[in-house]
């Protein structure tokens, strides 16, 4: 909530919140303010008041302290305001306290009342611009708040020390509002060239009053592919639209390079298999826009590294040491003065751009940290983060709460491969983390995430344009409307203890050793029918189709 003085906008940060029986009234506490936020609970409807409503017996509102207004969702039944209750500071950047939100409540607002209860954006911009209130200085890309004003900004920082030298390293992730959604129903890019789980990772660094940042970013393989859940551990990949690919990834580096610069894609996919197939689509499709700016290198991470010798990871660094150091990065002397500045970017991607995708951009961002800390003489040319001991530790545990932070968002669990990146080794423990979060994953997928990804597009405003454009909907068939995993598991079971006990009572009684085999040939029968019909029986999207 923002109220505006002749000098600048203020951004209020506490509010008390008056729920009255025809309104609800914000006023600011954390300071003067003139007008407070009114919304009539009937129709949403807000204006500016000088003062509250008259308060008495009769009229005794309930009264609560809020955080913010996160934003109006307006369905076919009214409108809903949504507060921030409860928050947690997580750490501060340049003397600002960043929270976590913890505690969110809806508002109603209808009828039920009566009824039922490019570059280096920020520092170049001018004056003019910094006045404008917040939401209108961030960049629409990465504000999840366009449609419901709510951030979605995974931010995590340290504070710590190399020699003599206080080091502050910050790690923020912004996540890109174009193509969002979960992990298997929202892969690929969509015919605009907005790629899947798209993430800018910016790591700025501050000491000795320099200001230092690198902006690397991840995305899905950006054409059209899909990967839809069908009960199987691993889906099957499908290229859709194969003589699109090459116009629809040619938007979306023409749009890296318009914000970032030159842009070097790493794909570290498999070369051989299901990824293999993908791996060729991109490689055949990026050829023909390939140019000094453009670069591609493929790296077969799983064969190269295996699950255990990441520390090989230096071989794709020596593919593209020269494109870091041609294209440099961000840095500012304690006078404001840019004495750097970052000209391209580093696009990595595997299938999901997690776990192989957080271990390299770690790797990437670990040497760009290096390279600053050496030039503005905190490192020495010799040195590297890992002779501090203290410092190489909070920075894998930085980049590891990063990774799982993203992963969290698009796949349910916390990255895979994590301990490489948290402790610098494979751990026995971090194996059996693995197996735990991808079993994990598998249920998520399948019996979870349609929902999750219906609540995503009506979240962001995407549930209309979504059915308009490119996942229309369609009737369901006698299948889909009755077809329950959970009712077919308990059928199955139910004819294997019949079949059970028909086989224990056979051995007296013909009758029994038949109805065995009457039961062993239903519960094959169902087994069958639902490996046949998969994804008839997960957990989809009420408004996805195939993009065929």
């Amino acid at each position: 909530m923002h109220a505006t003085t002749d000098a600048c906008p203020k951004l209020h940060t506490r509010l008390r919140l008056w729920e009255f029986a025809d309104r609800y009234v914000f006023e600011p506490v954390d300071g003067l303010a003139d007008l407070f936020l009114s919304v009539d609970r009937t129709n949403g409807s807000t204006n500016l008041v000088e003062e509250l409503p008259p308060r008495g017996p009769s009229t005794n509102p309930k009264v609560r302290i809020v955080f913010g207004v996160i934003g109006v969702l307006k369905l076919a039944v009214g409108s809903y305001f949504l507060v921030i209750t409860d928050r947690d500071c997580v750490g501060s950047y340049l003397g600002h306290a960043i929270f976590r939100l913890t505690g969110l409540k809806v508002l109603p607002c209808n009828n039920s009342i009566n009824t039922s209860a490019a570059e280096q954006r920020l520092h170049d911009l001018g004056d003019e611009f910094k006045s404008l209130p917040l939401w209108r200085q961030a960049e629409q890309r990465f504000l999840w708040n366009s449609y419901l004003l709510e951030p979605l900004i995974e931010k995590k920082n340290i504070h710590t020390e190399v020699g003599s030298e206080k080091v502050n390293v910050t790690l923020i992730a912004r996540r890109c509002t174009r193509r969002i959604g979960t992990r298997m129903w929202r892969r690929g890019a969509d015919p605009e060239g907005y790629a899947a789980n798209f993430v800018e990772s910016e790591q700025i660094m501050q000491s000795k009053e320099f200001t230092a940042s690198y902006v690397q970013v991840r995305g899905s393989m950006p054409f059209l592919w899909e990967q839809i859940v069908d009960l199987t551990y691993k889906p099957s990949f499908d290229v859709v639209r194969v003589d699109e690919a090459p116009r629809v990834l040619e938007r979306h580096f023409h749009d890296l390079q318009k914000k970032y610069g030159a842009v070097v894609a790493v794909d570290l996919v498999n070369t051989h298999g299901g990824e293999g197939r993908l791996y060729e689509r991109y490689a055949k499709s990026i050829e023909p826009i390939l140019s000094e700016d453009i670069r591609f290198v493929h790296f077969d991470f799983h064969h190269i590294c295996g699950h255990i010798h990441f520390e090989r990871l230096s071989q794709l660094y020596d593919q593209i040491e020269d494109y870091l150091k041609k294209h440099r990065y961000f840095l500012l002397n304690s006078k404001g003065e840019r004495m750097e500045e970052q000209t391209g970017t580093v696009r990595t991607n595997c299938v999901d751009c997690l776990d192989r995708t957080n271990v390299t951009q770690n790797m990437i961002g670990r040497k760009l940290l290096e390279s600053q800390l050496r030039q503005i003489g905190v490192l020495g040319d010799n040195n590297e983060i890992s002779d501090y001991p203290e410092f190489d530790a909070n920075y894998k545990v930085l980049w590891a709460n990063h990774g799982d932070a993203i992963s969290t968002q698009y796949s349910g669990t916390p990255a895979l491969k994590g301990d490489f990146v948290r402790y610098g080794k494979r751990t026995t423990q971090g194996i059996l983390n693995d197996l735990w979060n991808a079993l994990a994953r598998y249920y998520l997928n399948n019996f979870a995430d349609g929902t999750k990804q219906d609540a995503m597009d009506l979240l962001q405003g995407h549930h209309v344009s979504s059915v308009s454009r490119d996942m229309p909907t369609q009737s369901k068939g006698l299948l889909e409307n009755y077809a329950s995993f959970r009712l077919a598991l308990v059928l199955l079971l139910a004819a294997v203890i019949f079949m059970v006990i028909s086989l224990r009572r056979a051995r007296n009684d013909v009758f029994h050793l038949v109805l065995s085999f009457l039961w062993s040939g239903f519960s094959f029968g169902i087994t069958r029918y639902v490996k046949a019909n998969g994804r008839k029986f997960t957990n989809r999207p009420r408004f996805h189709l195939s993009r065929h």
